[in-house]
C-alpha cells in the first residue's frame, strides 16, 4: 500500500510538470558580440517561487549561471548573465550579453521546487551564436526628396573590417567606410559605432533609386529593398456628403438649392408669366369688346328716342283731326 502511494505521488508530480511548466521558445539566432533576452513564462502557482538559469542538456548535468535569490551587484552592465523575475506578469527573463560564437548550445530556464518528491518545472532552448551579418529592416520604402536609414548588424570579428552599402549587380556602385568608420557624399552618409552596428542613410531620394541594395563587412552581406514612393501632392478634395450626414446635420439655405429645384422654380415662374399674360390679353379683348360696342348702343338708343318722338307727333295729330272733326258733327 506504501508503495503505490508513493508511486501514484510521484505520478502526480509528473503530471503537474507536465501541465503546468514553465514555457519559452525552442532556439535563439544571435550575432556574435550581440545580446540575447529571453523571457520565460510560468504559471501563477510559481510566483512566488527561486528561478534559475544554467547550460545543460539535462536536468541533472546543467551548470547554473543566474538564479534570482542571488545578491544583486550594484553594476549590472558587468554581468554577462542577468535574471529577472516578474511575478504580476508571470514571467522572469534573462539577459546574456556579449556572446561568442562558443557560447551556443543549450540552455535551461527553472522554477525551483525543492523537495525530494518533487520535480521542478523547466524548459530548454537551443542557442546559436554566429558570425557574420543581419538587418533590422529588409525593406525599406520613403518619399521622393526625403530619406530612409537601412541599420546593418555584424558580428565582434568584423568589428574593425569597412563596411559597404552597394546596388545589387553593380560592384562599381559600392561605398566603403574609411579608417574611422565613416562615408559620406551628397546622396548616402554610412556611419559604422564599431559596437555591432552601422547605418546607411539615402538622401534626397530620386524615383530610379528603386531597387535592391545590399550592406556587407569583409566576405558576408545581407539584402536590402528600397522602394520609393511619388511626392505626394496636396490638392483641396471636395468631400462627399453621406445620406446619413444629410439627414442628422442642418444643412444651409443655400446649399438646399441644387439643379433640380432651380428647374422646378423656373418652370414656376414660366408658368406664372404665362397666366398673368393670358389674364392681361382676357381684359384686353373684353374691354375692346366694350370700346367697340358703345357707339351701336348709342345709335340703338337714339333710334328709339325718334321712334318715341314721332309716335307722339302721330298721336297729336290724330287728336287734332279729331278735333277738327267735331265741330262739324258735334260729339255725343
Amino acid at each position: 500500500m506504501p508503495q503505490h502511494f508513493i508511486l501514484t505521488f510521484v505520478f502526480l508530480q509528473w503530471i503537474q510538470v507536465c501541465l503546468c511548466s514553465v514555457t519559452m521558445e525552442r532556439e535563439f539566432s544571435v550575432l556574435e558580440g550581440g545580446s540575447l533576452k529571453i523571457p520565460c513564462h510560468y504559471e501563477p502557482q510559481y510566483a512566488g517561487y527561486v528561478k534559475y538559469w544554467c547550460r545543460g542538456r539535462t536536468k541533472d548535468f546543467c551548470t547554473s549561471l543566474a538564479r534570482t535569490d542571488e545578491p544583486e551587484t550594484p553594476d549590472t552592465s558587468a554581468q554577462k548573465v542577468v535574471i529577472d523575475d516578474d511575478p504580476v506578469q508571470l514571467v522572469f527573463s534573462v539577459t546574456m550579453t556579449q556572446l561568442k560564437e562558443e557560447d551556443s548550445g543549450w540552455y535551461m530556464c527553472g522554477v525551483e521546487i525543492g523537495g525530494i518528491w518533487s520535480t521542478d518545472p523547466y524548459a530548454f532552448t537551443d542557442i546559436k551564436v554566429i558570425h557574420g551579418m543581419s538587418v533590422l529592416h529588409s525593406r525599406l520604402s520613403g518619399e521622393e526628396g526625403s530619406s530612409v536609414t537601412a541599420e546593418c548588424s555584424y558580428s565582434e570579428r568584423y568589428r574593425e573590417s569597412p563596411k559597404k552599402w552597394c546596388r545589387s549587380g553593380d560592384w562599381g556602385s559600392c561605398r566603403l567606410t574609411d579608417s574611422e568608420g565613416v562615408y559620406t557624399d551628397t546622396s548616402v552618409d554610412i556611419r559604422d559605432d564599431r559596437t555591432g552596428a552601422f547605418t546607411v542613410t539615402y538622401k534626397k531620394l530620386q524615383m530610379r533609386d528603386t531597387g535592391w541594395y545590399w550592406c556587407g563587412v569583409g566576405q558576408k552581406k545581407v539584402a536590402v529593398h528600397l522602394q520609393v514612393l511619388p511626392r505626394v501632392t496636396t490638392t483641396a478634395a471636395v468631400m462627399p456628403v453621406s445620406a446619413s450626414s444629410t439627414e442628422t446635420l442642418p444643412q444651409p439655405i443655400t446649399s438646399a438649392w441644387n439643379a433640380h429645384s432651380y428647374m422646378i422654380l423656373g418652370t414656376l415662374l414660366v408658368c406664372a408669366s404665362l397666366l398673368l399674360i393670358l389674364g392681361f390679353a382676357i381684359f384686353a379683348r373684353k374691354m375692346w369688346k366694350l370700346h367697340k360696342n358703345d357707339p351701336e348702343l348709342r345709335h340703338a338708343e337714339g333710334m328709339k328716342v325718334s321712334f318715341n318722338d314721332y309716335s307722339d307727333e302721330m298721336q297729336e295729330s290724330a287728336v287734332v283731326f279729331l278735333n277738327k272733326n267735331s265741330q262739324s258733327s258735334p260729339m255725343l
